[in-house]
């Protein structure tokens, strides 16, 4: 498979997180080009594959990798193969313009939450579970939507490539029909692509307002998460539980923050999804073709784990 959209150049990082980088990730500055370079040619040269090559995409799996090129080529091969198996997830309706995908940008189901400067911690994204139309939506769709700002994420937010990310997935309004419609089965099964496939670290997923009379029932959804992952996740009907993780002054209003409105930051996010257009329309042709693997003993790592079929098995997360 040909590969395509190549580019040079990557964005240097602010000392706190270069320092980081540098500690945390093994990350050497003047090698960082020379990394790149290796894992673009790796990747040219394999016929199953056609990937984005650009050098900021490329540098996001290296760091998610600790700068183990070994590490990098299995995670940026399961980046792709994987997707095949969550085709509610990644099919015809992942562009930037699609109707569906603004509607739901548009609703603030998704809330990208803008850092300091100078804060180098993790990324913040709140999903707001209980605020869309179970009869026009399903929650598959919101996690597309997602999965487009993670992309988006992986290529220009240096807090998450660095210090990964949290989610909180507010239950706050929550209906029986948003709950019927949660499918943890697809949660769990993209959570385990975010962690094993995507270079971004995933540093927790917080259950948030969650009514109380339903809190004991939300800690079983921890069950349907491999182990490690299971202890990322957290369940609070407190509202004031946010603030253990994420400072005020970054929140909008409406979360008890002094940083604007929910408003400000959809406005942002669409004039930020629709400045990616060509970037998405053009990633409909990257993936894996498995008829075109020549390493075929390579490529049933990938079904043992995570069933091709689409269907969730146990993942082993080392």
């Amino acid at each position: 498979m040909s590969n395509i959209n190549v580019s040079s150049g990557v964005r240097p990082l602010r000392e706190g997180l270069q320092r980081i980088a540098i500690e945390e990730l093994n990350e050497v500055p003047s090698r960082v080009s020379s990394d790149i370079i290796a894992l673009r040619d790796w990747l040219q040269k394999q016929p199953h594959l056609c990937s984005c090559l650009t050098d900021q995409f490329l540098l996001g799996f290296l760091r998610g990798s600790k700068f183990s090129l070994e590490k990098a080529k299995q995670k940026i091969d399961r980046y792709y193969t994987l997707q095949a198996a969550i085709p509610e997830v990644f099919n015809e309706h992942r562009l930037a313009d699609d109707p569906q995908v603004l509607e739901i940008i548009r609703m603030g189901v998704i809330l990208r939450i803008p850092l300091h400067e100078d804060d180098t911690g993790p990324a913040v994204t709140i999903i707001r579970a209980g605020s869309y139309d179970t009869t026009k939506y399903k929650f598959q769709d919101i996690i597309r939507v997602g999965s487009m700002f993670g992309e988006i994420m992986m290529l220009e937010d240096d807090n998450a490539n660095v210090s990964g990310y949290i989610e909180f997935l507010d239950m706050s309004g929550i209906a029986a029909a948003n709950l019927f419609a949660l499918q943890p089965h697809i949660l769990s099964k993209f959570s385990a692509f975010a962690d094993e496939a995507m270079p971004t670290r995933q540093k927790g997923i917080h259950f948030i307002n969650v009514p109380s009379s339903f809190e004991s029932g939300f800690n079983s959804i921890r069950s349907f998460f491999p182990e490690k992952i299971r202890n990322r996740v957290s369940v609070s009907s407190d509202p004031e539980s946010i603030f253990e993780r994420v400072r005020r002054e970054y929140l909008p209003k409406e979360y008890g923050g002094t940083k604007g409105t929910m408003q400000d930051i959809i406005d942002q996010m669409e004039r930020k999804m629709l400045s990616y257009r060509d970037y998405f329309e053009q990633s409909r042709h990257f993936g894996a073709n498995e008829k075109l693997r020549e390493d075929k003993a390579n490529s049933k790592k990938f079904p043992s784990h995570f069933g091709m079929d689409g269907s969730f098995r146990v993942l082993d997360i080392d």
